[in-house]
């Protein structure tokens, strides 16, 4: 008569194991790209950026550069800003339009 030993048997944990990483590498995938394509991760590769940097660049330089990127970063948030704006006025002016006047259907 065979004993009952207590747990799974030794490859059943290690298939678990393997299981458990895949599924950590395939959930790290997306977080990644969405890290990347942050504001928090286009600073992080400014500044990494900017360390790689011989240290020959004049500090005028390194203020422009400095400016030009901030500027850009602006320009991008209004860029948002005013898509959204524009949504908001289409939005509006479907809730303005005469509800009695009935759009031709084609």
């Amino acid at each position: 008569m065979r004993r009952w030993r207590g747990g799974p048997r030794l490859y059943r944990i290690r298939s678990m194991w393997v299981l458990a990483a895949i599924l950590i590498v395939a959930l790290l995938i997306p977080i990644a790209a969405i890290l990347v394509d942050s504001p928090l991760g286009k600073s992080f590769a400014r500044r990494m950026d900017e360390g790689r940097g011989d240290g020959q660049s004049p500090p005028e330089l390194r203020d422009v550069k400095r400016k030009v990127e901030m500027l850009e970063t602006e320009l991008e948030d209004l860029n948002r800003s005013v898509a959204g704006m524009k949504e908001e006025l289409q939005f509006m002016q479907r809730l303005l339009e005469d509800p009695r006047r009935k759009k031709p259907t084609s």
